[in-house]
């Protein structure tokens, strides 16, 4: 991969300082809800509830949704796990440093695989009845730009002046993910924390819990 000239990687880092900016601030209003107090003494344990949501409560057949569309489960997974060789990618550019033969092979595979996935999962939703009632522009518009991240990162990693068509996608998806649904890799996390704590407290979560009265 080519290195990225500093003009592309300080658009690159200030792109990266507003999408983190933005995601901030947006995490920070959903405290001016409030809390609600909670009166109901605890019956489990929050912690089991937070390993739970990031462990066993990932797996297909934990979630009726993923254990029924084991396909789409499947092609979410390398999706995005070609998001993140994607941003891996863009990395080994900005800073820049060497890939080694083995990790460059995974890499491609990755990236590959995440391009597959983004446009089966955009087929998807333009194709099957059921979906094109209940999807909005954004998802086409997020679907698209991410799963042109991801091919500009493959291209990148053969042909060494694409890595400026990377860092353009970069920006262009930095910048967008406060905006649209990208933003749920950020709050993927925040929820999945409050989820856990939730009904781990309450005992539901992990459901071989045991509620002592």
């Amino acid at each position: 991969m080519q290195p990225l000239s500093p003009l592309l990687r300080g658009a690159v880092a200030v792109s990266f300082i507003v999408c983190l900016a933005s995601l901030t601030i947006l995490v920070v209003r959903t405290f001016s809800f409030g809390k609600r107090p909670l009166h109901a003494r605890p019956r489990g344990s929050a912690a089991g509830g937070i390993a739970y949501a990031f462990g066993a409560g990932m797996m297909p057949w934990e979630k009726e949704s993923a254990r029924k569309h084991i396909p789409t489960y499947t092609a979410g997974i390398l999706y995005h796990a070609g998001i993140f060789a994607s941003f891996f990618a863009l990395l080994a550019v900005i800073m820049p440093f060497e890939i080694g033969k083995l990790w460059q092979a995974a890499l491609h595979i990755l990236l590959a695989a995440g391009f597959a996935a983004g446009t089966f999962l955009l087929a998807k939703r333009m194709l099957v009845p059921a979906m094109r009632p209940i999807s909005c522009p954004d998802d086409f518009a997020s679907n698209i730009i991410v799963t042109i991240f991801i091919a500009s990162a493959f291209t990148a990693s053969f042909v060494p002046v694409a890595s400026t068509v990377l860092a353009g996608m970069s920006i262009l998806v930095l910048l967008y993910i406060p905006l649209g649904k990208i933003r749920h890799c950020f709050f993927f996390f925040y929820t999945r924390i409050l989820f856990g704590l939730f009904f781990g407290r309450r005992g539901v979560l992990p459901h071989h819990a045991a509620i002592e009265e």
